[in-house]
């Protein structure tokens, strides 16, 4: 698989992603805010890792929200089936991706410094 295609499919399939999350899953334990950051694709698109930001009022919040984003994993592999034309469905694994928050919290210490 070329460079550019395994790119195109990334983008393809965070998109998708992205809106099942946001349309499609109706779970009453999903109450914090999910954010697709990135995608990864195997090149034999078997295994699909999707990078999700979750950000919550407490970390109970995030952790079942979490919780229950990787209980749907297989619900969201059946709607990429759906909307999106390869070859084989890539299993679909949710993996938490906190970089996000990293950056406000160096962004933080960066503006306590400077108040200094």
């Amino acid at each position: 698989m070329a460079n550019y295609r395994g790119g195109r499919i990334n983008e393809e399939v965070r998109k998708e992603v992205s809106d099942i999350i946001r349309n499609g899953i109706k779970d009453p334990r999903m109450t914090a805010m999910i954010s697709v950051t990135d995608v990864k694709v195997t090149k034999d698109l078997r295994y699909a890792k999707v990078y999700v930001s979750v950000f919550g009022k407490n970390e109970t919040e995030k952790t079942e929200s979490f919780g229950a984003l990787k209980s749907s994993a297989s619900f969201v592999r059946k709607e990429i089936g759906q909307r999106i034309n390869l070859r084989y469905t890539p299993e679909i694994i949710f993996e938490l991706d906190d970089s996000i928050e990293h950056g406000m919290h160096i962004d933080a210490l960066l503006n306590k410094i400077k108040e200094k």
